[in-house]
């Protein structure tokens, strides 16, 4: 019954900023990880970054290294990906996604296939 939703796409112009998130419902346990992940134009599903929300620890691609950041709130119910000096390439669908089970190796390796749960997504598009 765990469901996911993400909302705060929309379009963004080369070097801008946009920040995403998902909420999450239906469960009564908190996620072990949750991650977000993207598929641009002909393109493979890729992970984008990750949260580890029982040592707090996090993960990112090294193509957003130093410009994206992952976050939750203290109720642990919102997950955020806040997206700066953003670039075309990063014109994607973005999809949330949770694990509930412990596996670091999921996590921090971003393991798409791994991943139960997921929203429908949310597009961002950059443009000059």
């Amino acid at each position: 019954q765990v469901q996911l939703a993400e909302s705060g796409g929309g379009s963004a112009q080369a070097g801008g900023s946009l920040r995403l998130s998902c909420s999450v419902s239906g469960g009564t346990l908190s996620p072990y990880c949750m991650g977000w992940f993207r598929q641009g134009p002909g393109k493979e599903r890729e992970g984008v970054a990750t949260f580890y929300s029982s040592g707090g620890s996090t993960f990112y691609a090294d193509s957003v290294k130093g410009r994206f950041t992952i976050s939750q709130d203290n109720a642990e119910n919102t997950l955020y990906l806040q997206m700066n000096s953003l670039k075309i390439e990063d014109t994607a669908m973005y999809y949330c996604a949770a694990i509930f089970t412990y596996n670091t190796w999921t996590c921090s390796q971003m393991v798409t296939a791994d991943f139960p749960y997921w929203g429908r997504g949310t597009q961002v598009t950059v443009s000059s």
